[in-house]
């Protein structure tokens, strides 16, 4: 699957919580898309993602 536009190789039917414990990615500031759809944080413990989908993983920056 594609993670941020980098090809990686990770579990079957993985969750999207289960994805960002895997890249050591903390839960505060970040949403998740998957196929360009944003998945609600409450989602992301049963949302799967499987093989051949795009997840983009962003962190909000404050600043100014």
């Amino acid at each position: 699957m594609r993670v941020n536009g980098a090809e990686r190789e990770l579990p079957d039917a993985v969750t999207v919580a289960a994805l960002l414990e895997l890249l050591g990615v903390r839960l505060d500031g970040v949403a998740v898309a998957v196929d360009r759809q944003v998945v609600p944080r409450s989602e992301f413990g049963a949302r799967e993602v499987q093989e051949g989908q795009q997840i983009e993983i962003l962190r909000a920056v404050g600043g100014g």
